[in-house]
C-alpha cells in the first residue's frame, strides 16, 4: 500500500476509525509509517500520538483496544479508513464514539421507519394514523396482521408477479416492525441474536 506520509510534511496521515459491523465512525487518529506497520503486524490499532510524541496503541492502558478488521486508502493516498472490532468504548471519556454517539447499527430508511412507528406508538391516543390504530387494538391484532401478510407473501412467491411479491413483502416487513415495537424490541435486538448465532 503506497501511503503518502509526506504529503503534509509531518509524516502523518489521518486514520478514520470505523466499526466493521455497524459502520459507525468511532474516532479520528493519526498514523505514521511505523504506527501503520505495527497496526498491521499486531492487528491492534496503533497511532502516533502528537501529544505524547510516540506510538500509542489504543487501549494500552484502558484495555479498550481496537482490533483491526480491514483498511483502505483514499483516492489521494493520504487518508486511511481503518475498519475495526472495538473492545469496549472507544473514547477516553467512556462513550462508544468520540462524538458521544451510541455505536449501534443503522439500517438507513428502515431505522427512519422504526422511528416513525415509535412516534406513532407513543402518540396513539388521539393519533388517527393506521399505525396508532393498530397499537390501540393491541398485540393480538398486530400479530394477526403479521400472520396475514406472511401468508400473502407465500402466495405471491409462488406466482410470477414480482411487483405483487415485493409489495406484499414490504407489507410484511412493515407489520413485523410494528410487532417488534409492540413487544418492546427493535431491529437491533434481532441483529444481536443473529450475531450471537454467527
Amino acid at each position: 500500500m503506497n501511503i503518502d506520509f509526506n504529503k503534509n510534511n509531518n509524516g502523518l496521515v489521518p486514520a478514520i476509525i470505523q466499526d466493521a459491523i455497524t459502520k459507525s465512525v468511532l474516532m479520528l487518529g493519526y498514523m505514521n509509517q511505523e504506527a501503520f506497520d505495527k497496526t498491521v503486524a499486531t492487528k491492534k490499532v496503533t497511532f502516533f500520538s502528537r501529544t505524547k510524541n510516540r506510538l500509542w496503541t489504543k487501549g494500552e492502558e484502558s484495555g479498550n483496544v481496537l482490533h483491526l478488521f480491514d483498511y483502505k486508502l483514499d483516492c489521494d493516498k493520504d487518508t486511511l479508513l481503518i475498519s475495526v472490532n472495538p473492545e469496549g468504548p472507544t473514547c477516553h471519556k467512556g462513550t462508544d464514539t468520540c462524538w458521544a454517539e451510541e455505536n449501534r447499527a443503522s439500517f438507513g430508511f428502515l431505522s427512519t421507519l422504526e422511528q416513525v412507528i415509535e412516534e406513532r406508538k407513543n402518540s396513539a391516543n388521539g393519533d388517527s394514523s393506521y399505525v396508532a390504530s393498530l397499537f390501540e387494538k393491541g398485540i393480538n391484532k398486530i400479530a394477526q396482521k403479521v400472520g396475514e401478510e406472511a401468508v400473502e407473501v407465500v402466495i405471491e412467491a409462488k406466482d410470477d408477479n414480482d411487483e405483487l411479491f415485493l409489495n406484499e413483502s414490504a407489507d410484511l416487513l412493515f407489520h413485523y416492525l410494528i410487532l417488534l415495537q409492540a413487544k418492546g424490541f427493535k431491529l437491533n435486538d434481532i441483529v444481536d441474536v443473529l450475531k450471537s448465532r454467527h
